[in-house]
């Protein structure tokens, strides 16, 4: 979980295999207790249900497109419904920044070979850490050029 500054704010344990992302939240967080009454909640169309499995009053997920079907060939969403997605989709594309700013460690992207118990956990704590860090001390999240400690140089359209 992270805000929309990209500062990751929780970190559940890891899973080894495919596992669903909501799946592995309601192993996490229980729906019996209240973990998002008084919390801003965002989150996209893989948690589908998690309005009614967890009370909160502001839990928001896109609206998904409807099926095709023979009585509805061609499903669209209103307009309200599409500006209020874009809205969502606004917001989570941070989210979605904080993740992939964590996967620019090699470790979590490459398959794990180490068999010491709940190391993972802890490599994927250290990444989160780095990550956090280097968004304060450079919060724009620019390119910097690690080896002069300067922003690197891009260059616009020829």
């Amino acid at each position: 979980m992270s805000l929309p500054d990209k500062l990751i704010v929780f970190l559940g344990r890891t899973f080894s295999g495919h596992n669903h992302d909501y799946t592995m939240l309601k192993q996490e967080l229980p729906p019996e207790v209240d973990w998002f009454t008084d919390l801003k909640v965002r989150v996209d169309l893989g948690y589908l249900g998690i309005k009614s499995d967890y009370r909160g009053d502001q839990i928001d997920i896109p609206t998904k497109k409807p099926r095709k079907s023979q009585k509805n060939p061609n499903p669209q969403l209103s307009d309200e419904q599409r500006a209020a997605n874009t809205a969502v989709s606004r917001v989570h594309i941070f989210i979605e920044h904080a993740i992939g700013g964590m996967k620019r460690y090699n470790i979590l992207v490459h398959t794990f070979r180490n068999r010491i118990e709940h190391f993972e956990d802890d490599v994927i704590g250290v990444c989160a850490g780095s990550c956090t860090c280097a968004l304060r001390i450079n919060p724009l999240g620019s390119p910097v050029d690690h080896h002069r400690g300067k922003k690197a140089e891009t260059r616009g359209p020829s």
